[in-house]
């Protein structure tokens, strides 16, 4: 028989899809509707120590092979949407909440909290493209590793580094999240991007730049996937263009073990958790193989990857 569940350090989903943060995680109430359609875990929106009301509009455009957005990372700061945890809480599904701050105190204070308000897991936003200079962190691995540092030393449960494509060092930023004592890595985050209205000839975004998600960027996510498995034995949380089956497969090959959702649902609905599941299930009895761990990092060359070592 063919086993959906896959693990991330300690953290165990029922199938390897994850809402991604950004989508629909604005409340419990509409997280909870998303485990309920078959996601094995929920990512929430990226939390901060004080609310933020992000730009103003228009902050989200349609291009071709996906969305450019500048929502500016609104959220309601951590002591608000402690109340939302308290509606997770009771439903056991996985967790995995994001934050943010200025520096690695207030990345460990608004980690702190969230534990103790239910998560299973941390994200850390190293690398929005286009708010809080996040993207900042996805760039310096010393400011990378001492964030990833602070945190770990907080809390007591997994804790994964959400880093950018956009960096000239890729393996050396995931070299300091790991040696820092990162539980795993998700790669990737949107990619800064603008867009311009030909008619009225200015940007179309108020903020001018934003990221770019959806389809259009599958290949460079895959591609940091596929470079950083080939390096590291580390978990992989693969997001970025990921919109049926065949594209979470390509992420597995590439060495994820689990990937975020996100921009797919505004074309396919809720229903994309299941068929995605239900798709590598399929693929995975044609195949004959019995869980995902059997597939995870199959497409790289079978080179020993480099152990990291892990500080406690």
């Amino acid at each position: 028989m063919t086993n959906l569940q896959t693990k991330l350090s300690s953290l165990r989903l029922n199938n390897p899809t994850l809402l991604a943060s950004g989508f629909l995680d604005v409340s419990g109430k509409l997280m909870l509707r998303v485990a309920g359609s078959g996601a094995g875990g929920v990512v929430t929106k990226s939390i901060a120590p004080k609310p933020n009301p992000g730009y103003v509009n228009p902050t989200v455009f349609e291009v071709e092979g996906g969305l450019i957005n500048a929502m500016g990372l609104p959220n309601p700061g951590v002591n608000e949407f402690l109340k939302e945890m308290e509606i997770l809480r009771p439903a056991r599904i996985p967790v995995i909440a994001s934050v943010y701050g200025k520096n690695p105190d207030e990345f460990a204070a608004v980690a702190v909290k969230l534990q103790e308000a239910g998560a299973t897991a941390i994200e850390l936003n190293l690398s929005c493209p286009h708010a809080q200079k996040l993207i900042e962190f996805s760039q310096d691995s010393h400011l990378a590793g001492e964030v990833t540092g602070a945190v770990k030393s907080a809390v007591g449960i997994p804790v994964f580094a959400k880093i950018a494509q956009e960096t000239s060092d890729l393996l050396g930023i995931a070299d300091a999240v790991l040696g820092a004592g990162a539980d795993g890595i998700t790669a990737i985050n949107t990619i800064r991007s603008t867009s311009i209205d030909i008619t009225i000839r200015k940007p179309v975004l108020s903020n001018v730049y934003g990221g770019l998600s959806g389809k259009a960027i599958k290949p460079i996510a895959v591609r940091c996937v596929y470079e950083i498995a080939k390096q590291y034995h580390c978990p992989i949380m693969g997001v970025g263009g990921v919109y049926d089956w065949k594209d979470a497969v390509e992420f597995i090959l590439a060495g994820a073990s689990a990937v975020q959702i996100g921009t797919a649902i505004t074309y396919r609905g809720l229903k994309v958790f299941n068929e995605v599941s239900e798709g590598i299930k399929q693929y995975m009895e044609t195949n004959g193989f019995r869980s995902v761990r059997d597939m995870v990092g199959l497409a790289t060359d079978g080179s020993e990857p480099i152990a990291v070592d892990q500080k406690a």
